[in-house]
């Protein structure tokens, strides 16, 4: 079979006004980036604000492994079938962060005959917005660090800057920095972190501003540090929320694209699950429910992560809960689960399946609590064997819980036609019964200990000194109202990277606690997770090319 890249490079798409105008949107509605991608302007939802939402189905999955679980593909492949029975689908993800893309993944638009395209641009520059977050993001620090520099007004201390610059590739030596050196002209001397962009706040607010005003609004509340008297100093009182609007006033409108089936997809924004919410753009979101009767989009990493914050924090603000939960697994991903190494996945193994279904047990019954009906999509692997297959169905009716292998990857949507099909019939049944598992009004110890024990299955929470000192300063200003989101591994329930199936009998630990005021969240890290990535021994970069007729190579 045919590489990624070369299925997108034999895919050539049609314009990306015939994909505007399946969704019976306006010429002046559409901006142009080329043959195959456009921009949307975000007053689509003003016209259409009394038009009812579509259906919304989310894709989540059970804790990654390096065996490969493909969320997105299975997303793209549900899309692209439901528009073959008929429906009016719409698909929304997220954008690719160039920090995983040239780091271990090597692209994030789907796989094989279930992709989005133009592949190569979406997982490179796309239409800017990257940049854009970037540029926004390190104007406000050097804003910060001039400020303090011209005269310090706001009486900010260097030493409790909490903001960050940040840039979309992984850098580990740029974790921990010092900056201002080098005489007194230039600077003053302070260190200073930096963070991935999609780590940024910026990019967590463009993911949850309902619109321009909305957008100014959060970036003003946005907390970049501390006086010398420990009071909060915000983006508003540096009075620097208008050129960080500027600046990102374009990257707000959603980005129209389309799958290798012609499917309208909008790829926008793109938190990491596993440090920040981990969902595409409300905008994005909404935009599609109001131009589709059928919305598939997914969440990052497992549901302990992604699909918990897209319940917990993205649903209120989207006030539209999905209809149906579907959850990715693959026979390869539990076997690893089950204790079988990376070399051994093509070995039948039934024994290791059956230990490896109990993370995916566990992730079915999470979703169950919010009231949500759950599909599992078993995602097929040419290794797979038809008595694994076979089990693995089993054990799933015996959870309690639908399911239907998929095989998009290799056969595009008529490899998801019978999910697609089960889908349909579940949200037509109208069995949703949405609700959180915490509210807002618990306190931020009840909140977490609540995630801890319920989603996580673990025993409790353990803060460390500094963070029980962060809750009795958020208290006093009431921020201890605000949704957690938590920063933890992607690879386990707990937050131990290397404690995977489901286990028990943990405590989490969390060390530290940020406020995102813009966002509307407050991060807990747990463990030793980082907001800087790195980059492996053997990056994908090192793979990619272009030849002499401007064709990339190694991009996958």
């Amino acid at each position: 079979m045919k590489t990624d890249i070369e299925i997108a490079q034999t895919s050539h798409g049609v314009p990306i006004t015939d994909i505007a105008e399946k969704l019976n949107l306006s010429t002046d509605e559409v901006e142009q980036y080329g043959h195959l991608k456009a921009k949307i302007k975000t007053s689509v939802l003003n016209r259409l604000k009394d038009r009812p939402d579509g259906k919304l189905i989310l894709v989540t999955s059970i804790n990654p492994t390096n065996a490969g679980e493909g969320k997105s593909t299975v997303t793209i492949g549900l899309g692209d079938a439901l528009n073959a029975l008929g429906k009016q689908a719409v698909i929304a993800l997220r954008e690719p962060s160039l920090g995983p893309v040239m780091g271990t993944k090597g692209g994030a638009t789907g796989g094989g005959y279930s992709q989005v395209m133009p592949m190569a641009d979406i997982n490179l520059h796309f239409t800017g917005d990257m940049h854009a977050i970037t540029t926004a993001n390190n104007t406000l620090s050097a804003l910060i660090d001039n400020h303090i520099y011209q005269g310090n007004e706001l009486q900010i201390d260097p030493r409790r800057v909490i903001w960050k610059r940040v840039l979309d590739i992984n850098d580990r030596s740029l974790r921990q920095t010092t900056i201002g050196l080098g005489g007194l002209k230039q600077g003053v001397p302070r260190e200073e972190q930096f963070e991935i962009t999609v780590a940024s706040e910026i990019m967590a607010v463009i993911c949850l501003a309902k619109n321009l005003a909305d957008l100014t609004s959060r970036l003003s509340n946005i907390i970049i540090g501390y006086t010398f008297q420990n009071e909060p100093i915000t983006v508003g009182d540096l009075n620097a929320e208008g050129v960080l609007t500027l600046l990102l006033k374009d990257a707000l409108k959603p980005n129209l694209v389309q799958t290798l089936y012609q499917t309208p997809a909008f790829i926008h924004g793109g938190p990491f699950g596993n440090i920040a919410h981990g969902c595409n753009s409300v905008v994005a979101t909404k935009m599609a429910l109001k131009l589709g009767d059928f919305v598939v989009t997914e969440a990052g990493f497992g549901a302990d992560l992604g699909a918990e914050k897209f319940l917990d924090i993205k649903v209120p603000i989207l006030e539209k809960a999905p209809d149906a939960i579907v959850i990715v697994a693959t026979i390869r991903a539990l076997k690893m689960h089950g204790g079988v190494p990376h070399d051994e996945l093509t070995i039948e193994n039934p024994e290791a399946l059956k230990l490896g279904v109990a993370n995916l047990e566990k992730h079915v019954q999470n979703m169950q609590k919010y009231g949500l009906p759950v599909i599992v999509a078993v995602n097929q692997f040419t290794s797979d064997t038809d008595k694994e297959l076979a089990l693995l169905t089993r054990l799933c009716e015996d959870l309690g819980a639908i399911v239907e292998i998929t095989s998009s990857w290799s056969d595009g949507y008529q490899g998801s036609l019978a999910l697609a099909e089960k889908v349909i019939s579940i949200i037509e049944e109208d069995s949703s019964d949405f609700e959180a598992v915490y509210s807002f009004g618990m306190t931020i110890e009840e909140k977490a200990e609540t995630i801890v024990k319920e989603l996580y299955g673990g025993d409790g929470v353990f803060f460390t000194d500094k963070a029980k000192e962060q809750i009795e300063i958020f208290k006093k200003y009431g921020w201890d109202r605000l949704p957690i989101c938590m920063a933890k591994t992607q690879f386990s329930l707990s937050d131990d990277p290397k404690k995977v199936g489901r286990p028990s009998e943990f405590t989490v630990v969390i060390r530290e606690l940020v406020p995102k005021m813009g966002a509307g969240f407050i991060v807990a890290f747990t463990g030793d997770i980082m907001t800087m990535p790195s980059l492996p021994k053997e990056p994908a970069a090192l793979k990619m090319s272009v030849d002499s007729n401007g064709s990339i190579k190694g991009l996958f």
